[in-house]
């Protein structure tokens, strides 16, 4: 029994002091989303990732806005939204203490003002990320020019896009067989 108590002395605390001194977590450690409005461009591509339905987003037409939201509360860490955004709005943090005493302290939420079509000034893409689209391409190389010169099409709603580009002929024959068509 002595004998145990000896190696026992020697080993020392086994135990951290958890609650009482910080706990230090590894490196790489998936904690809370940290989250950064400004960098966001609203592109929704966090949204589509996250398993968890944690992340939502809301696009009012009529106000030309688009809500983006979090809820911690069915946040499962899984990293996934750092890892598809393009712009490194959010990554995980090593901070996993998340209690609250109101549910509400658990969502964040950020507003984003549509770009409105030059043609028919509908509302159809966040501003930031068309800005984010012609800065991508002065970063590419293109001259400040050229970049003006495609700002309107960029600013272009997809319907209207769409109805840019068909052509109108009358003679044309959409028919998936074109042998089958000869033969009437």
């Amino acid at each position: 029994m002595l004998k145990l108590f000896k190696i026992l002395r020697k080993v020392g605390d086994t135990t951290v002091k958890y609650p009482f001194k910080p706990l230090e977590v590894s490196q790489g450690f998936r904690g809370k989303p940290q989250y950064d409005a400004e960098q966001c461009i609203a592109c929704g591509a966090c949204t589509l990732a996250c398993p968890a339905n944690a992340l939502t987003m809301e696009t009012d037409i009529a106000n030309g806005t688009r809500q983006w939201q979090l809820f911690l509360g069915r946040c499962i860490f899984c990293g996934r939204c750092e890892e598809v955004c393009p712009t490194r709005a959010i990554v995980l943090s090593q901070e996993f203490e998340l209690a609250v005493f109101n549910k509400a302290d658990l969502y964040q939420r950020a507003s984003f003002t549509l770009a409105h079509c030059q043609q028919c000034q509908s509302a159809f893409a966040p501003k930031k990320e068309v800005d984010y689209v012609m800065a991508l391409l002065i970063h590419s190389g293109m001259s400040a020019e050229d970049i003006e010169q495609q700002r309107p099409h960029f600013e272009t709603c997809p319907e209207c896009k769409r109805q840019q580009n068909i052509v109108i002929n009358h003679n044309v024959i959409l028919n998936p067989h074109p042998d089958e068509g000869s033969h009437l």
